[in-house]
């Protein structure tokens, strides 16, 4: 079998059709088709790099200014609900990765199950989330003008949940979106359009996946347990 055969979204025969996927009109064979897809992926995952590397950036910079009010306030978050998350996420990542292998390997069921699995795992994320996001509103840890929690020694610490529910909710709202690529694939794979010929979109869902599970396991330390 030739390794044009063996693409992640078909055979190289110009324009050839098969369930599941086509070639555009575009491009001349479904192995360019399929490296400019994972490009385009590539790229759009950098931009998102770029754009969580400034909210990092910020955090340093207001850390340095408000450093006594940001040590005082990280003892106000919940290390047990962050670990929790990051547990979670990072299953999700492996049973990710799990439904990509098997969308290689015409497993379809296991593809389903997996992604389901994932899908879960985000969504108990969100549920810890929630918690914790109502425990803090509830304590008056608010953003900014907002803040009016009693019993803090330094001023400012509002600058800290400003940058938490900043960064987190950022973070949360890219969970979201990848639940809805995630539930996408899931409906494509249970329809039986994923095979060792074609499972692009489920290589590429996984790759945004794994990073949005990345950036969590630096929000985690940098949130959580800096101080």
């Amino acid at each position: 079998m030739s390794a044009a055969t063996d693409s992640p979204i078909g055979p190289s025969d110009p324009k050839k059709h098969s369930p599941g996927w086509s070639i555009a009109h575009h491009f001349d064979t479904a192995d360019q088709q399929f490296d400019s897809a994972r490009m385009g992926i590539w790229l759009f995952l950098v931009t998102e790099i770029l754009f969580f590397g400034g909210l990092f950036c910020a955090f340093f910079i207001f850390r340095s200014w408000y450093y006594e009010a940001f040590v005082e306030a990280n003892h106000h978050l919940d290390k047990v609900m962050g670990a929790v998350n990051t547990m979670v996420l990072i299953f999700s990542s492996l049973t990710m990765a799990l439904a990509v292998r098997s969308a290689q390997t015409n497993d379809k069921k296991k593809t389903v199950l997996f992604l389901l699995v994932t899908l879960l795992c985000a969504g108990a994320f969100l549920v810890v989330k929630y918690f914790e996001y109502t425990h803090k509103i509830h304590d008056g840890l608010l953003p900014g003008k907002w803040f009016h929690a009693q019993g803090f020694k330094h001023a400012n610490a509002g600058m800290f949940f400003a940058v938490y529910f900043m960064m987190t909710g950022i973070h949360g709202l890219h969970v979201v979106i990848g639940m809805g690529l995630i539930l996408w694939i899931m409906i494509r794979a249970n329809n039986g359009e994923f095979s060792q010929r074609y499972y692009a979109p489920v290589e590429g869902v996984g790759l945004y996946w794994h990073l949005v599970d990345l950036v969590w396991i630096y929000l985690f330390p940098l949130l959580y347990l800096v101080g």
